[in-house]
C-alpha cells in the first residue's frame, strides 16, 4: 500500500472540488527564493557583489507533518509522527556505526581532521574531531534547478538616526547649538573619524556641508561631537557617512544615513 494517497470520495463532482482545494493549497505555498545583493568584501573589485537569500521561511517537523496531512493520507497524524520518529532512531543509529546513509533527500560520510603525530599514533578525542558531512541526495538536487529566483531590494545597511539631541539645551530633533555638543542615537552610525569622506556631516538646504571634526564617542548605536561654532543661523540636515558595516567591516563604497527632519541653528 503506497504511503500517501488521496482519500476516495464518492461522486466525481465532490473529488474534483477537493482536487481543486488540493491544488489552491499547494500552488499557495509556491514561492520563489528571494535574492538581494550585497558588496562583495572579498574581492577588490569595487564593482563585485554576491547574491544573498532574503525571507527565507524554515519548517519545524511539526510543519512538515503538517504539510503531508494536507496531501491526504489514510495514516494518522500520529502514525506520521511516530514513523519520521522511528526513521531518525535509525538513521541515528546507522551514523553511530560509522556507516553512511543513501537516500533520494540526502547522503552522507564521515571525515576526520586534526593532526596525527606520525603512522603510529591514533586517534585521540582531544585532538581530533569527526565531522559528518551531508551532501543532496538525487531527489534534491533535481528539486535544485526548478527554484525559481526573484531579486528584491535587501535590508538597509545605511546609517540610521532615530535621536538627535542638543546636548547644551537638551531640546531633541529640533535645534543645533554652535560651538555646543550633539548626541545622534541609531544604528551603524560608527565611522572611520580619519577619513574626511566619513563622518557626522551638517548640510545646510544650500551650500557646502560641514563635517564635525571633534569626535567625543564613535559607535554603532552613538555618536557624540561638537558642533562647529562656524556654522552659519538657518536650516541644517544632519548626515553620517561612513565605510564600515554592522559587522565591523570595511565597505568599498560610502554609506550614507540622514536625519528626516530638519534641525534650526539659531545666531
Amino acid at each position: 500500500m503506497p504511503f500517501f494517497r488521496l482519500k476516495p470520495y464518492k461522486t466525481a463532482k465532490k473529488a474534483a472540488r477537493n482536487f481543486d482545494k488540493l491544488l489552491f493549497r499547494f500552488f499557495r505555498r509556491i514561492k520563489m527564493l528571494k535574492y538581494s545583493l550585497r558588496e562583495n568584501l572579498l574581492t577588490p573589485a569595487p564593482d563585485d557583489y554576491m547574491a544573498q537569500a532574503q525571507d527565507v521561511r524554515s519548517y519545524t517537523l511539526d510543519e512538515i507533518i503538517d504539510l503531508m496531512m494536507d496531501k491526504g493520507t489514510t495514516l494518522t497524524r500520529a502514525d506520521v509522527a511516530a514513523t519520521l520518529q522511528v526513521y531518525g532512531e535509525v538513521v541515528s543509529a546507522i551514523i553511530k556505526d560509522g556507516s553512511a546513509v543513501n537516500t533520494p533527500l540526502m547522503n552522507t560520510s564521515m571525515s576526520i581532521s586534526g593532526v596525527f603525530n606520525g603512522a603510529a599514533d591514533a586517534f585521540d578525542k582531544k585532538r581530533h574531531t569527526i565531522n559528518l558531512n551531508l551532501t543532496a541526495g538525487t531527489l534534491l538536487r533535481d528539486v535544485l534547478s526548478k527554484i525559481k529566483c526573484e531579486k528584491t531590494e535587501g535590508t538597509s545597511t545605511d546609517p540610521y538616526i532615530t535621536e538627535v539631541t542638543d546636548v547644551v539645551s537638551g531640546k531633541v530633533n529640533e535645534v543645533l547649538s554652535k560651538g555646543g555638543v550633539v548626541q545622534l542615537v541609531g544604528s551603524r552610525l560608527k565611522f572611520d573619524a580619519k577619513d574626511a569622506a566619513q563622518g557626522i556631516f551638517f548640510v545646510p538646504e544650500t551650500g557646502e556641508a560641514v563635517r564635525a571634526t571633534v569626535i567625543a564617542e564613535n559607535k554603532p548605536a552613538r555618536l557624540m561631537a561638537i558642533i562647529p561654532a562656524g556654522l552659519k543661523a538657518g536650516t541644517y540636515y544632519i548626515e553620517v557617512r561612513t565605510k564600515i558595516d554592522m559587522g565591523g567591516k570595511k565597505l568599498k563604497t560610502l554609506k550614507t544615513g540622514r536625519f528626516a527632519k530638519p534641525l534650526t541653528v539659531t545666531a
